[in-house]
């Protein structure tokens, strides 16, 4: 399977997308991302430079991971995570998908990345993505190019998640977790899509932030 969607499958998938009806909600749900990307990137700032050097010191450079993902209406970007594995990880993990991706990459975790893993401080970086609007704080999470088409053969629904930009978090992983079936996520997913509000927002975001505080404390 190729690492980029074709020009037919982007073209395919933006045009289905497309056809989605614009709401309201989407302009104050951006307002609120490009607030909270903001207020969190300038509060988060000294902490990304001290994780950015034990990384460093640690288990060398890069001290970043950039990967491909689909975004809203089919079209690829580079997401970024502060590296939580060894290098070279995602080579050998790119065949797998699922429980077994799960499985097979906590093998791959360095001492530093595991910790970064659990508090969900990898993902700090990902503000950037919020900011130039690749991503939202609230959404599908996003997937890579090469699972997808994949993905949408076997789920006749999943296109239905370029209709919104991929999340930071979202309602399977405060719900379920990482391990959930993908055919699971998707009907969280498209839960979302459809009742999205500001509402739901917030309390996905708190929901969020009381699960990697508690992961973190191991209340």
């Amino acid at each position: 399977m190729q690492d980029h969607p074709s020009e037919s499958f982007v073209a395919r998938f933006e045009s289905l997308a497309g056809t989605s009806t614009k709401r309201r909600v989407d302009l104050e749900l951006r307002f609120l991302d490009v607030f909270f990307a903001l207020l969190f990137g300038l509060l988060a700032l000294p902490f990304a430079l001290v994780i950015a050097a034990v990384i460093a010191v640690s288990s060398g450079f890069p001290v970043l991971y950039r990967g491909e993902r689909v975004g809203r209406g089919g079209r690829v970007f580079g997401i970024y995570k502060f590296r939580t594995l060894s290098r070279d990880a995602e080579t050998r993990l790119g065949p797998y998908l699922g429980e077994e991706l799960v499985r097979r990459t906590e093998l791959e975790y360095t001492r530093v990345g595991r910790g970064l893993k659990a508090t969900q401080l990898d993902e700090l970086p990902q503000l950037w993505n919020v900011l130039h609007g690749h991503m939202s704080f609230v959404g599908p999470r996003p997937i890579r190019p090469r699972f997808f088409e994949q993905l949408a053969a076997d789920l006749p629904a999943y296109w239905q998640r370029l209709v919104v930009r991929p999340g930071l978090t979202g309602f399977a992983q405060v719900r379920h977790g990482y391990e959930t079936s993908m055919a699971e996520k998707l009907a969280h997913d498209l839960e979302w899509i459809a009742d999205r509000s500001v509402r739901l927002y917030l309390r996905t975001l708190f929901a969020t932030a009381w699960r990697v505080i508690r992961q973190t404390l191991h209340i």
